[in-house]
């Protein structure tokens, strides 16, 4: 099992910026890559972001290219989120998620891929 915990969500004028936080913790070593989805209310969840723990690639979403950063620090089992010239529309609750040995053949956009989730952080883009 791997426990994921996000922090670092909140209210933000539009053009800010926001550091969201995920740490992992447990079985971290049965996985290879860690995702960052959100989703709006009324809306399906959409895919963000996501990073490899070995090496270090990247894939950002389109909606959020050019503007939000992923990271990963593996000495501390974490992964970061740096969103820039944040958007209304940016506003959801951002969960991180970490995939499975059994799925790691899905693209890494795919909800499938990834069997661990935590409870998400509000982020809310006010105009």
């Amino acid at each position: 099992q791997v426990q994921l915990v996000e922090s670092g969500g909140g209210l933000v004028q539009a053009g800010g910026s926001l550091r969201l936080s995920c740490a992992a913790s447990g079985r971290i070593v049965s996985t290879s890559t860690m995702g960052w989805f959100r989703q709006a209310p009324g809306k399906e969840r959409e895919f963000v972001a996501a990073i490899r723990w070995t090496g270090g690639r990247t894939y950002v979403g389109d909606s959020v290219k050019g503007r939000f950063i992923i990271s990963r620090d593996i000495a501390r089992d974490a992964v970061y989120l740096q969103m820039n010239s944040l958007k209304p529309e940016d506003t959801g609750s951002y969960c991180c998620a970490a995939d499975s040995a059994r799925t790691q053949y899905a693209l890494f956009s795919a909800q499938f891929r990834y069997a661990y989730w935590g409870q998400g952080t509000q982020v809310t883009v006010s105009s």
